[in-house]
């Protein structure tokens, strides 16, 4: 398995890796619960704190590809929980908004999934918390120059 330094990153990645999948499996039934896949929580998430953004903003926000965001804003609309709003100016570009039924969804929905965060948070302390989070940021602005 190589030197001590890779068995401590390998275990460390897979640590970091089971972690969020048990956190992310025992939040994302609140999701489920209401009908929502992860993707589809994300951007009705995005747009209930942001307010109306346009498709790539949104696909920024929440780490997904344009392409599957299309996807995901068609079966949202589909399930009248947004609306596309055509810009008046550049006819190609279109913002997402929130319908009411959307609103008061995402609202229960991110209520019980935020209950649920700080629930699972809570085995660790707040300086582990605050720790974490600075770690994971670290990691996550590392650039690697993979070969």
């Amino acid at each position: 398995m190589g030197n001590s330094s890779t068995k401590i990153a390998l275990g460390a990645y897979t640590k970091l890796m089971r972690a969020a999948e048990s956190v992310t499996s025992r939040t994302s039934k609140y999701m489920a619960d209401g009908g929502l896949t992860i993707s589809q929580f994300g951007v009705l998430e995005a747009i209930y704190h942001k307010g109306p953004l346009c498709q790539r903003d949104i696909a920024a926000k929440i780490l997904k590809s344009t392409g599957n965001m299309t996807l995901v804003i068609d079966n949202l609309e589909k399930s009248c929980l947004v609306r596309r709003e055509r810009d008046t100016v550049d006819r190609r570009y279109f913002t997402i908004h929130l319908t009411e039924t959307g609103r008061t969804l995402i609202a229960r929905v991110y209520s019980e999934v935020e209950a649920a965060v700080v629930d699972n948070m809570a085995a660790l302390s707040i300086d582990e918390q605050e720790m974490l989070g600075g770690l994971c940021k670290k990691l996550g602005k590392k650039e690697y120059l993979i070969t």
